[in-house]
Formats: C-alpha cells, structure tokens, sequence
C-alpha cells in the first residue's frame, strides 16, 4: 500500500503519517517513510530523539552534484542515479525506515535545479520500485508527483481541520490530484471538537469520501512538547490507525457521520 498525505501546514498531516506508518510495521510490514514537507518533522514524531543528525538530501550538496553532474555552469543530468540512495539514507526508527527529502530553497517553487531533481528522482523511485509499504508525507501542494508517479499511489489523505482555509486548501489538493488523474481521495478530520465541526467539514467537502475523524486530544499535544511520538501517551491511536488502514484496504469510507477515529 502506497499513501500519499497533504493538506493545509499545521493540521496534524505528520501525526497523520507517522501513525500509519507504525501502524504498518505493527502489521508485519516493510515500511519506507518519506518526508517530502520542507518543514520535516516526521522524524520526532515517528520517534527519533534528536533528529538533527538526519540531513534532508536537498542539503546534502555533495551528493547532488555528484549524482546529477551539476558543476554551477547551469548543465545537470535530469535523470540521475538514485537506486542505491535509500539503502545509503534512510535512518530506522522503530522499524520504519525513514528517507528525508527537504526544502529545495532555490529559484522558487516547482524549480529545475539540481536539489529539485534529485528529491524529485528519489521519491518517483520510491514510488514506482520499491516494494514494501510507503507513507509520503508531503507539504500541501503535489509537486513531487508527476502522472507517472500518481498512478502508483493507491492513496491520497487530505487532512483537515474545522476551518476554512484548512478546507479550502483541501479543495486545491482535490483539483490538482484530479489533474494528475488520482483517483482514490479520501479526507481526515482533524482536532474535531463537536458534532458541529464534523458536521461543518462534511458540508464542505461532501464529495470526499471520509476515512476518519480524530477528535482534539491533549496527549498529542503533550507528546509533540516532549518530542515523542503521540502513541506513547496514546497507545489507542495505533488502533485507530490501524482501522484507517482496514477502511482503505477494504475501499470503504467512514459509515457513521458521529463514529470518531
């Protein structure tokens, strides 16, 4: 299973990953997490101590110029080698292998640069040739998949939090993933705090099917001020995790508009 994950900054999209992600290893799965967002936080939530030492490989310069031949003179292979890089990066975390991508901070958004293409290579690599189970973090636009790359993702989770730029920000991922002719669009609730959020969020976006929602919970919050990741204080959520998990497989959307998880 292949699930992409975006949405609006700061709506619990990481927290989101890294509890799919060990919801999968606690099934036995062979797991790669991909933190695709500039702002990476994956890392501490999945539960590294200190997640300093893990470089996103747009830092890395000496590896991007060595695998793209970028020398400054503006010529770099558009195609570069990358089978060998998530053995040689990604860090274990708790049995989830873990490959940060960065922020190319370079010549704007959606820019040809080195950095660009070789965060770009890595995750169409993850994608379409590795087998084991993935979970792309991402930030709240699509730019790392191509079309080629979206129709290797079985999944993608809009999270959402009762808001309207939250929401509004999901109607944008819903028309760009229509653009790139990915099919399967499923949205999460978040930080739901009533019926009337619930209510407000599916009144909005009707059109999308719902996996789930997590209702407010003080324990995450304890958990990211302690940098640890949220099931140590909520062991519960692994199996709420672990349902979305069981929803997606089976195609089936959230039945009861009330049922929370």
């Amino acid at each position: 299973m292949k699930i992409a994950i975006s949405g609006k900054g700061g709506t619990g999209k990481t927290t989101v990953a890294a509890l799919l992600a060990r919801a999968l290893v606690s099934a036995d799965k062979r797991v790669l997490a991909v933190d695709a967002d500039p702002d990476a936080n994956l890392a501490m939530a999945l539960g590294c101590p200190d997640p300093r030492p893990v470089t996103p490989l747009a830092q890395r310069r000496d590896l991007v110029e060595q695998r793209t031949g970028a020398d400054g003179g503006g010529y770099f292979k558009l195609n570069p080698r990358v089978d060998d890089l998530p053995d040689e990066l990604a860090v274990d975390i708790g049995g989830v292998k873990l490959l940060v991508m960065g922020g190319v901070h370079q010549g704007g958004a959606g820019c040809v640069c080195p950095e660009s293409t070789l965060v770009r290579s890595l995750v169409t690599y993850a994608m379409l040739a590795m087998d084991q189970a993935l979970v792309l973090d991402m930030e709240a636009g699509l730019e790392h998949l191509g079309r080629g790359t979206a129709r290797a993702v079985d999944h993608l989770l809009v999270v959402v939090e009762p808001g309207r730029r939250s929401v509004e920000t999901a109607r944008q991922v819903q028309k760009l993933a229509g653009d790139l002719g990915l099919e399967s669009l499923w949205a999460l609730g978040n930080r739901v705090r009533s019926d009337e959020d619930r209510a407000f969020l599916q009144q909005q976006l009707g059109e999308l099917r719902f996996l789930g929602f997590l209702p407010f919970d003080d324990r995450i919050l304890a958990s990211d001020r302690a940098g640890r990741p949220p099931w140590e204080q909520a062991p519960d959520l692994l199996d709420v995790a672990a349902g979305w998990l069981a929803r997606l497989a089976a195609d089936s959307p959230l039945e009861d508009p009330a049922q929370v998880g």
